[in-house]
């Protein structure tokens, strides 16, 4: 799987196989240890995961009204990358305060998913890259 740019099909097939794996008490390495403690905070998914051919024919758009499992749980595994090396700088002190105020990092993470999802909807829109202080300064309107 390519780590930086994979492919629509190998980022499901990582998480239909890793949940397979975690199901089944196989050995998991640290990133799937990380992706399925996600995905069993999310167990409207499990039947999808159990289904990796259901999954990879799947499509998911706003006019459905779908959110997109596998984009939103590629999100937590984002986010929490970003805690851990505290990138960009404040994110894991805004997260930690997230966390306590919210009750859980799960609820955290979703409110900080919404502000990186706003923030790469509009460098896309603007043909830019993500910028890192406008995404720090949507965080620090959370706490």
């Amino acid at each position: 799987m390519a780590i930086f740019n994979p492919t629509r099909e190998e980022v499901r097939r990582f998480f239909c196989d890793t949940w397979k794996k975690k199901t089944e008490n196989h050995i998991l390495d640290q990133m799937e240890t990380l992706a399925s403690d996600w995905m069993v905070e999310h167990p409207e998914y499990h039947d999808l995961l159990a289904d990796p051919e259901g999954a990879l024919g799947q499509d998911y758009t706003p006019e459905r009204g779908e959110t997109n499992p596998f984009l939103h749980l590629s999100m937590h595994l984002s986010i929490s990358e970003q805690i851990s090396i505290n990138q960009p700088p404040g994110i894991k002190e805004i997260a930690d305060k997230l966390s306590q105020k919210l009750g859980s990092m799960h609820e955290a993470q979703h409110v900080i998913m919404e502000c990186l999802g706003q923030v790469m909807w509009e460098a896309q829109r603007e043909g830019q890259p993500l910028n890192p202080e406008k995404y720090l300064e949507a965080l620090k309107k959370l706490v």
